[in-house]
C-alpha cells in the first residue's frame, strides 16, 4: 500500500486538531487556522486548504469564519477513524486499477485473485477503521494493531 502524501498530511493534521482540542468542553475549543496547522506539523499551507477543504465536506471538520476562525474537529477524536480521514482525502481504501477489489473478475490461475484483494481491503480496514485518531495520539492501539506491531518481521522493509 502506497500511503499519499494526501493521507499522510490529512491524518496529520487531524491530530493537531485533536491535541487542540484535548481535554477542552466542545464549546470552549478554539478553531485552529490552517497556517497554524501547517506550522504544527511542518506542511505546505496551500496543500493543506485543499485537504481541510475535503476533510470539510466529509463533515469531519467544522470551520468557523471570522478573526478566531479556523477549524475544529466536527466530532470527538475517539469518534474519527483514521480510515474516514484516509478516505475524505484519497478515496476507497484499496482499489485494482479503478475498480473495487470485489468487482475483480479473472479468469484461468487468477480467477481466485479477487479474493486476495478482499482479504487486503478487509485487512486495511481492521486497522485503518479500527483505530480512531485518539488511540493514535496515545498510541494506544486495539489488539489487532498491537499484535501487528508485536510481529518480528513488522518494522522491516521488505
Amino acid at each position: 500500500m502506497d500511503i499519499s502524501a494526501r493521507s499522510d498530511y490529512a491524518v496529520r493534521a487531524m491530530l493537531a486538531l485533536a491535541a487542540a482540542q484535548d481535554d477542552t468542553p466542545a464549546q470552549k475549543a478554539r478553531p485552529v487556522s490552517v497556517d497554524r496547522l501547517a506550522q504544527a506539523q511542518d506542511l505546505p499551507v496551500k496543500f493543506l486548504e485543499a485537504i481541510v477543504a475535503d476533510l470539510r465536506r466529509a463533515e469531519l471538520v467544522a470551520s468557523r469564519r471570522g478573526a478566531r476562525g479556523g477549524y475544529l474537529l466536527a466530532r470527538p477524536a475517539d469518534e474519527i477513524a483514521v480510515g474516514d480521514v484516509i478516505r475524505a482525502v484519497d478515496g476507497p481504501l484499496a482499489e485494482v486499477r479503478g475498480l473495487r477489489p470485489h468487482d475483480t473478475a479473472y479468469d484461468g490461475e487468477a480467477e481466485h485473485l479477487p479474493a486476495l484483494w478482499v482479504a487486503t481491503r478487509a485487512a486495511l480496514r481492521t486497522v485503518l477503521d479500527g483505530t480512531t485518531l485518539d488511540q493514535l495520539r496515545h498510541g494506544a492501539w486495539s489488539a489487532e494493531v498491537a499484535e501487528l506491531l508485536r510481529q518480528p518481521d513488522a518494522w522491516e522493509s521488505r
